[in-house]
């Protein structure tokens, strides 16, 4: 049987919020974003959390934690629009405060649909105790992130980079090509119609299998800081 997935209307109702990103508009159409958004993105986020206690257990995954709201923040920005015109979930790590630790993402838009997890902006003292672990384990992130399933099914690991090799650590170091990484990011982007198919929850549930070990390195060292 089929896992939960969303609809041609669920992709119809964004791109029209895309076209009409107003509260007027919105609050007429909210029944369709309860039916159409918010319902097939709460029954994803349900079966995830049946699946997470049989591979990835550290990972929480509730309708109140991991759904993003729709309404954008708007106060320092300079495009006013009320809202997103995609709908996303994060599941996040017990133990760690919600943006500290790497968490397993997705979202779902009208141009894309992408898959995957990681650091989008680790702070710090975050980012510092991972390049050392990094450094002190790099054998063994080079079997993950160069293994032939994660090659294949992800690429490589992404996200925003210094141009040198930080303070620190030597230039010389095998691992430097990684400790320059600023962000951490594991995942994949498929076409909108992936949300609609037949295959998208077993999609979604693949790449969270392939990318968790991955992710479980990088949160080693914020566990072991928090113990």
């Amino acid at each position: 049987m089929p896992g939960p997935r969303f609809t041609e209307e669920s992709l119809r109702f964004l791109r029209a919020l895309k076209r009409n990103n107003r509260r007027e508009w919105f609050d007429a159409h909210r029944d369709d974003y309860e039916a159409n958004i918010r319902q097939p993105m709460t029954a994803v986020i349900a079966r995830l959390a049946d699946d997470f206690r049989e591979f990835a257990p550290e990972f929480v995954a509730s309708p109140k934690t991991s759904m993003y709201r729709i309404y954008r923040d708007i106060r320092f920005s300079e495009n006013k629009a009320p809202y997103k015109t995609h709908v996303a979930a994060s599941f996040p790590t017990r133990g760690l405060p919600k943006h500290e630790g790497a968490g397993l993402y997705f979202h779902v838009s009208p141009d894309e649909v992408w898959i995957g997890g990681g650091l989008y902006a680790p702070q710090t003292p975050q980012l510092h105790a991972i390049r050392e672990h990094i450094r002190g384990n790099f054998k063994r992130l080079r079997t993950l992130v160069d293994s032939p399933g994660f090659r294949r099914e992800i690429g490589k690991l992404d996200g925003e980079r210094l141009l040198r090799v930080p303070r620190g650590f030597a230039k010389d170091d095998p691992a430097a090509e990684y400790l320059k990484f600023r962000q951490f990011l594991a995942g994949r982007e498929f076409e909108p119609r992936l949300a609609t198919s037949s295959t998208f929850y077993d999609g979604l549930l693949g790449v969270f299998r392939r990318v968790t070990p991955v992710l479980r390195f990088f949160n080693e060292p914020l566990i072991r800081s928090k113990g």
